[in-house]
């Protein structure tokens, strides 16, 4: 972990648009940590994509009945 504040938000927003496959994102804020003397990670998507293995709802929120959906 850096304690680099901008450094920081960097790498979570580069986190973010990885996850949502927006390799252009990527790329700008690739750029911009070059600029601050950071090498990126190297792969683009670094968070795995694919369906939610939750199977229960979160805390907090109700299931819907099969008579209301």
């Amino acid at each position: 972990m850096t304690e680099d504040t901008m450094i920081a938000a960097l790498l979570r927003e580069r986190e973010g648009y990885a996850g949502l496959g927006l390799d252009d994102r990527v790329a700008e804020v690739d750029e911009q940590l070059r600029l601050r003397g950071v090498q990126p990670p190297a792969a683009v998507r670094d968070v795995p994509a694919g369906p939610s293995t939750r199977t229960t709802p979160p805390k907090g929120r109700r299931v819907r009945g099969a008579e209301q959906a």
